[in-house]
């Protein structure tokens, strides 16, 4: 069996897929950047568990708002202030990926990764018709990830290392993951994820799945589990 990771963008030619193996050592066995819905799903398909970096579901303020006001129903609230309307934007678990890294998770109420989480929906969609279990807390075959916190959980840079130009803060990720994960063997690998930052992600996504299979990531708390169904739930590395 194998774990694979997907960074997952509008576009499909900036969305990163990687394959690593399940036993040790921990082999990097393909990573493409340039993945279809088709790419997708056969990735997922095949996988033991699979790392998604997209928000795989929407604050439920935010739902029963939208919800509300097509239908003319909006109870009038008190306040249209910052703390009303960052109760729209965030998640459940982005505000706990807040507590924990002090990284702030793009809302996919307000933020352009709305673009993405709506790809994502259809992925799903097509996933639920094969009979894949797709549960948003991460429960079934496909967990959301976050590649940066996920990075600064284990103490490695987490910013700066997008795009163009940064090739050399990627080179010192790959370097630090090396001796992170003394197991791990890039098979070639490192080279495109020095060069393209969908690449790296996609690679740290699976690692991420890998973490989550083998209980070394942080699940959901008691008493949300209603909430990260709907809402979906961003899986961390253990402290």
């Amino acid at each position: 069996m194998s774990y694979a990771g997907i960074d997952l963008a509008a576009d499909p030619r900036r969305t990163g897929v990687a394959v690593i193996s399940s036993g040790s050592p921990i082999r990097v066995e393909s990573v493409i950047v340039g993945a279809d819905d088709d790419d997708v799903l056969h990735v997922i398909d095949s996988a033991e568990k699979a790392g998604v970096d997209v928000p795989v579901g929407w604050p439920d303020p935010f739902v029963q708002l939208i919800s509300d006001h097509a239908e003319h129903g909006l109870t009038v609230p008190s306040s249209t202030g910052p703390d009303w309307r960052r109760n729209l934007a965030m998640r459940t678990t982005d505000i706990k990926v807040r507590e924990r890294t002090g990284r702030v998770p793009l809302s996919v109420s307000t933020d352009r990764i709305a673009y993405p989480a709506l790809r994502w929906v259809g992925i799903e969609a097509r996933l639920r018709a094969e009979g894949v279990d797709a549960a948003r807390d991460g429960s079934g075959r496909v967990c959301e990830v976050y590649p940066a916190a996920a990075l600064s959980c284990w103490t490695l840079p987490s910013r700066g290392y997008k795009g163009t130009g940064s090739e050399h803060r990627r080179t010192e990720i790959v370097d630090r993951l090396s001796v992170l994960f003394p197991e791990l063997s890039w098979n070639g690998h490192d080279h495109e994820c020095i060069r393209d930052d969908n690449a790296l992600d996609a690679v740290v996504s699976a690692l991420m799945a890998r973490a989550v299979a083998t209980g070394k990531a942080v699940g959901p708390p008691e008493g949300i589990s209603e909430i990260v169904r709907r809402e979906g739930w961003i899986w961390l590395p253990m402290p």
